[in-house]
């Protein structure tokens, strides 16, 4: 039998992990506090870039990961397809001040799970957060509607059995590791001239205007959560 005096205590509730990365200090202050300032949620790290994303928060196995776009040298949107393939049942959700269409499918693409807006109101992003633990794809309004306009207007999708020439292929690999042209026309015995030619060959099929959107697109092909049946 329990003395009189014993208290049962409950057991605690396990907060919710939260990874933070955004490169603006003031900017990441204010998050950590709204973070923490959640009964039901604890920012366990926050990073300043995606290279010391990748270093940390695969370590810290949070349960969401909020994910700026902008960052220096490695960009929110590469950060996240990278990370997806290290910790693929984590969730992540961009938090960014821009609602650019073409960034939102960027984004989207590469493996994030919701698109939030940083004007997002404080009950609003502890709602999102319970939503994508629960399965859902938090998105603010803004970026929903533009979601629904985009899929309204464009019946013409990328076209999914594009395939790569074997050069093309190794251009691409080669500027997913940063490589700059004229260094990889002289990995490849090319002229820069050939490497440009090859690049454009490569836009073409890929349906984007920039080194950064081919290799995202080439980069998240690669993730586990592409489709098996992708040439790419």
């Amino acid at each position: 039998m329990i003395p009189p005096s014993t208290k049962l205590s409950k057991p605690s509730k396990r907060k919710l992990k939260i990874a933070l990365v955004e490169d603006q200090p003031k900017v990441r202050e204010s998050w950590i506090k709204l973070i923490n300032s959640f009964p039901d949620f604890t920012c366990i790290c926050a990073c300043a870039t995606g290279e010391e994303a990748l270093r940390v928060i695969t370590a810290e196995q949070p349960d969401v990961i909020l994910m700026d776009i902008f960052l220096p040298r490695m960009s929110g949107i590469e950060c996240t397809v990278r990370l997806k393939e290290l910790l693929p049942q984590t969730q992540i959700v961009i938090l960014t001040a821009m609602d650019d269409q073409e960034l939102v499918f960027l984004a989207l693409e590469a493996g994030a799970d919701g698109y939030l807006l940083k004007r997002t109101k404080p009950a609003d992003l502890r709602t999102a957060l319970l939503d994508v633990l629960g399965g859902g794809a938090p998105m603010t309004s803004q970026i929903a509607r533009r979601v629904i306009e985009s899929f309204r207007q464009k019946s013409k999708i990328r076209d999914e059995s594009v395939r790569l020439s074997v050069r093309e292929e190794q251009i691409l690999v080669l500027l997913s590791q940063g490589y700059a042209n004229k260094v990889i026309a002289d990995k490849l015995e090319l002229s820069i001239d050939t490497v440009c030619s090859h690049l454009k060959h490569v836009f073409n099929k890929l349906h984007v205007s920039s080194r950064t959107e081919a290799v995202v697109r080439y980069m998240a092909s690669k993730t586990p959560h592409a489709r098996q049946d992708s040439p790419l």
